[in-house]
């Protein structure tokens, strides 16, 4: 692994709330295939929070955000091959219906209450989703 690869990334994960629900997708894939996990993905260059949060939801699930918030900040550092700064933020659903728009990165969208969820969660949305209960805003290696 050469030093580039070795650099952490800058991530953004997204809890969308509609309904009392929160959206989660079946992810496809070598990194966490078959969890349950947000929207969200990498921050690209000179891009803000928002600005990614607003595109990767569009370019996943094919709807818009609105009211969003800085939910917490992790160190995601649970492969001997990765690590990744995670931004979580929280939105409301403002329009659309979630559907696969990346069919080789998702199996299916769903609305789920928060006392039912599916199983298993990808890792950063636990942490987002830990977040959202406790308070909790920083969370650096375990």
């Amino acid at each position: 692994m050469s030093d580039k690869e070795k650099r952490p990334k800058s991530c953004v994960g997204v809890m969308i709330f509609k309904d009392g629900k929160i959206l989660l997708g079946k992810r496809k894939g070598s990194h966490g295939r078959g969890e349950y996990s947000f929207t969200g993905g990498h921050l690209e260059f000179k891009e803000s929070f928002e600005f990614c949060a607003k595109r990767e939801t569009l370019e996943e699930a094919g709807i818009i955000i609105k009211n969003i918030k800085f939910l917490c900040a992790a160190n995601i550092d649970r492969h001997e091959n990765r690590q990744d700064t995670l931004i979580g933020l929280s939105a409301e659903w403002e329009s659309g219906e979630a559907r696969i728009m990346e069919e080789d990165k998702c199996d299916g969208w769903g609305w789920y209450e928060l006392d039912n969820l599916p199983s298993p969660l990808f890792y950063p949305s636990e942490v987002l989703i830990d977040s959202y209960k406790t308070g909790k805003n920083y969370y650096d290696k375990e």
